[in-house]
């Protein structure tokens, strides 16, 4: 077909003429509505781009002198950090003397692995460098899905238990 002959249909269709592949012998060309097609396709990409998760590591700093309250709230961050899908880069922070004791820093970061749990899992092993002292922890995904399925049996027969303590504290109640 010819060049005229086709654009003439597209035009009395209201469409566009496209080439769609070039080097073919003779070139392939369609009929179609052009701003439509790319609408959809950067609607088909940007779903796409939903889809996709993106990781980021979250870095929490620690001291060797750390309070208790503090430490709490950290390792508090990082669970929420790690259920989000992040992963966590742990910091300890040596300064002066302090680097003369790098066994009370990784006396914090075993601590922190103790609070953490199965939830996390070791990248990067504790290593110093320089004054700090660092190890990456990645969420473990089986392990979190694990937790979420225990914590999630006992409370059914917990709420069972409660109601049968209420039904008896009401036939207390009408006999007396």
């Amino acid at each position: 077909m010819s060049i005229e002959d086709a654009l003439a249909r597209a035009r009395a269709a209201e469409l566009d003429l496209v080439e769609v592949a070039a080097l073919a012998d003779p070139p392939v060309c369609r009929i179609m509505d052009y701003g439509k097609f790319r609408y959809e396709e950067a609607q088909r990409l940007k779903e796409s781009r939903k889809k996709t998760i993106q990781i980021t590591t979250k870095e929490v700093k620690f001291r060797p002198k750390i309070g208790k309250g503090d430490f709490d709230t950290k390792v508090r961050h990082m669970l929420e950090f790690l259920e989000e899908g992040h992963k966590v880069k742990v910091s300890l922070q040596f300064r002066g003397r302090e680097m003369a004791h790098p066994e009370l820093g990784k006396k914090v970061l075993d601590e922190v692995l103790e609070k953490l749990g199965p939830i996390a899992k070791v990248d990067t092993e504790a290593r110093l460098d320089g004054r700090n002292m660092t190890m990456v922890l990645s969420p473990d995904k089986k392990a979190a899905a694990n937790a979420k399925r225990a914590n999630a049996k006992p409370a059914a027969p917990a709420a069972t238990s409660a109601s049968s303590t209420t039904s008896a504290a009401d036939n207390n109640s009408k006999t007396a």
